[in-house]
Parts: structure tokens; sequence; C-alpha cells
């Protein structure tokens, strides 16, 4: 448990090979994920978490001014596509039963009186200019609209990562598009890049800056100024995309 303001929070103690340093995180549920690096000591992560008291204080008094997510996923939810918050809506393809005579329709459906969609009857939904299509348009819609946006980033960000290691002559063995629960990607010594599905949610230019960023590893294997030199030639404005990852800390929280 860490202490703030009288306040305990939670701590999940978590050792990784991959990670370079100590890192501290706190989740939209309140639980503190304190990371320790193959290197590092359970001794020092605590002194670093216990360092980290005011940056602590800070995340928890925005997390109380963020409207709560939803959990589940209905018409009308409003979700990050993109980087825009684009509302889920009944597909056109939905509802066109509804315009058609209502003897060519079941029972149920003439006695509802309403549009399929208000009757809450409907097999797809439109998020934004995707159809997707829905088992129970009544349920949580959230399982299959991020199906579907997986599916979308396993063709998108290979193809994307591919074409910047072409333009920067560079060589990535394999890109792999995983469901990371704390980073966005990673880059291997064998050069295989793994990249979090859930950057076709975010802005464009956030998503190249992530690609770069992994890119840039096989060049520099660390974090070093001579590293951030080598992102900032491919990447000159990779300070915004930071900046937009910053303001909206929450979106790999709530998996």
């Amino acid at each position: 448990m860490l202490s703030v303001n009288g306040r305990e929070i939670p701590v999940a103690v978590v050792r990784s090979r991959r990670a370079r340093r100590y890192v501290l995180r706190l989740r939209a549920d309140g639980l503190a994920r304190l990371t320790i690096p193959r290197s590092g000591s359970e001794r020092e992560a605590w002194e670093f978490a216990l360092r980290q008291g005011a940056w602590l204080e800070r995340q928890l008094q925005y997390l109380a001014s963020r409207p709560v997510r939803p959990t589940k996923w209905q018409v009308g939810t409003e979700i990050l596509f993109r980087g825009e918050r684009i509302k889920i809506e009944t597909s056109s393809h939905s509802n066109f039963a509804a315009d058609q005579p209502s003897d060519l329709f079941d029972l149920p459906l003439i006695n509802c009186g309403m549009r399929n969609a208000e009757c809450g009857i409907f097999d797809s939904v439109r998020l934004g200019r995707e159809i997707i299509p829905v088992a129970d348009g009544a349920g949580d819609l959230r399982p299959a609209i991020e199906a579907h946006l997986r599916g979308l980033a396993a063709k998108e960000l290979p193809s994307r990562t591919f074409e910047f290691a072409a333009i920067h002559r560079l060589s990535a063995r394999r890109v792999m598009v995983r469901a990371q629960r704390s980073r966005w990607g990673s880059c291997s010594f064998k050069g295989l890049i793994s990249l979090n599905w859930r950057l076709i949610q975010t802005p464009p230019f956030v998503r190249d800056y992530i690609i770069l960023h992994e890119l840039m590893h096989l060049r520099q294997m660390n974090h070093s100024a001579q590293f951030w030199r080598e992102v900032e030639k491919v990447c000159p404005d990779y300070r915004t995309a930071k900046s937009w990852l910053k303001e909206n800390p929450g979106l790999l929280d709530h998996l």
C-alpha cells in the first residue's frame, strides 16, 4: 500500500525483464502498478514509489474529475477511434427492415410499433464509416466492436511499420499486434516489434510516433539522449504526441 494524504492506494508489484527502469502507473480503478526492471530490487522500487507522492496525488485528482467510462458499450456510447470521440450508432443496413411492410416480419416486430433500432433489434452498428456486425444488439456491443478494431489494427499497423522501416532503411523482422495492458509498443534486440492494437484509437500522428519510436530502437536499444535525437530526426513533433498520451492516460487502463 501507498499512503497519499491519508488515502491508501493498493499496489501491484510486478517484475519485467523488458523494463529498463522503475515505473509507477495508476490505473483507472485506483490500483497502482509498480514495475521492477530485471536488474532492480524491490527495496529500490518502493523507495522510488514513495518519492512519487505528489504525482500520485495529481493523478488521483485527475481520476476524480474524469467522467466515469461505461463498462458496457451500447448505441449512443462514445469511444475513441482514430483520435476522435465517435458515438456508436445503428447502421443504415440495420434499419432497412423497418421501412418495409410489417407483414414481412415476425409477430414480435409487428407488435413493437417502433423502428427496429428503437426496439433494440439490429444486427450491425456503425462507428464512423465502419459497419460492425453484432450478435445481440440489445447486449454489450463492446466485444464485437473491440474485435473489429483489433482486426483493423492487425491490418494497418504492420503495413505502416514496414513502410516506415523501408523509408528509414531499417530492418524489422516481424511486427506483432498485441493487447498489452501497460505499454504501447516494444522492440527486441532481434528486430521483433510489438504494437498495442489500441493505437487504432489514437490520432494518426500518435500512432506514427509510437511506430517510429520502436523503430528507432533498432538504432539505439535504450532511451539515451542519442535515442531521442534519432526520434526527433524522423518525428520532429514527437513531443506533441507524447503530450496527447499524457492527456489521455486511461486509454490502456480500462482494458
